[in-house]
């Protein structure tokens, strides 16, 4: 490829880039509808429920005990390799990158912000609220468990809910939240539920997670999608900020001059006989910089009356302006010694007058 089509691509993607924000007609925002406040509160009493059962050991502890003891990894070896790669679809790191490459895609072609900012708003609900429940309840895994039938709280340990799970709901439920139809809202559903109980069953299957972990990962993801609508009106605030922002700083660096005190800290700066020299430097708009006399005339301090100017002496050779600095006094004379002269005259003394 030629230097000249680089450069025209680029030039293309410049001038897209630097268009005007636009939104498309169809892209239309979630509300909080009466439908999604039914989904929002039953996903929260689930998510009650299996917290108190896991702090009461009721029968879903025993159901994690015995699901660990059947151990699904030994009963079906030949899938450990393929589900070892699956369950990466539920860490934050790599899905994160992920689908924030997609949604920036997005907000290029659509001229918004709205993906990126809605994508960092439920990753920061994400690690709010399933960090603080990990981190309280301190509850240890299958693998580092201490006491059969105990739920394994308080124990220092962090996997519940399963932050696997949870990651896997946020991140690919996301993209149909995001979704510009209905039709693609509705497959990428289906899709974000269908990687996230995969990813929640791996879990399981790997013996990495309790079977109650999964349950309040999955509702602790559902709860953070269900209640993205009420961060709307946020979410189009910290828009319009960047936004207003990008043209703040867009007038600037198109009509902005050089500040008032830097202006005033060059201009005395040379200075030779006596006569101040202006140095001035022209802003972006293309202003001319003054003529040698106005220039001159400003430079002069408030004051000071000018004498007569000398002629003006024309020569080919750029004039060079020398450095000022200290003089230096010589000690001593400069002219050298001449030991003849002061050999001859000890030799024949000057007589004395009148002698």
């Amino acid at each position: 490829m030629r230097t000249d089509q680089i450069l025209t691509r680029l030039e293309r993607v410049f001038a897209r880039l630097d268009r005007e924000p636009e939104r498309p007609a169809h892209l239309q925002t979630p509300q909080m509808s009466r439908h999604r406040v039914v989904l929002l509160g039953s996903t929260l009493a689930f998510y009650l429920g299996i917290v108190v059962a896991v702090l009461t050991t009721s029968w879903l502890v025993r159901l994690d005990w015995q699901i660990m003891f059947f151990r699904p990894y030994e009963q079906w070896p030949q899938l450990h390799a393929f589900l070892d790669y699956l369950v990466v679809l539920g860490q934050r790191g790599p899905t994160a990158v992920m689908v924030a490459a997609w949604l920036g895609w997005r907000s290029w072609r659509q001229h918004t912000l709205r993906p990126l900012i809605t994508l960092g708003v439920a990753l920061l609900l994400l690690n709010i609220t399933v960090g603080s429940v990990k981190l309280g309840l301190g509850r240890l895994g299958p693998h580092y468990a201490t006491e059969i039938g105990s739920a394994e709280l308080f124990a220092g340990g962090d996997i519940f809910p399963s932050g696997h799970t949870a990651n896997a709901v946020v991140t690919w439920g996301i993209l149909a939240y995001l979704a510009s139809t209905v039709v693609t809202r509705r497959v990428l559903s289906v899709l974000s539920a269908v990687v996230s109980l995969s990813v929640g069953a791996t879990t399981v299957y790997l013996g990495t997670h309790w079977v109650s972990d999964v349950l309040l990962g999955w509702s602790a993801g559902l709860l953070i999608l269900l209640a993205l609508p009420w961060f709307e009106p946020l979410i189009a605030r910290a828009e319009a900020y960047v936004f207003e922002l990008r043209e703040l700083l867009r007038r600037r660096a198109e009509t902005g001059r050089m500040p008032a005190p830097v202006a005033s800290a060059l201009t005395p700066l040379l200075s030779a006989g006596g006569k101040w020299q202006l140095v001035r430097v022209a802003d972006q708009a293309g202003e001319p910089a003054p003529a040698p006399a106005a220039a001159a005339q400003a430079a002069v301090p408030v004051g000071h009356t000018p004498g007569p100017r000398p002629a003006a002496v024309l020569s080919g050779r750029p004039h060079v302006i020398r450095s000022e600095r200290t003089p230096i006094t010589p000690v001593g004379s400069r002219r050298p010694a001449h030991t003849e002269r002061a050999a001859a005259r000890g030799a024949a003394p000057r007589p004395v007058a009148g002698g």
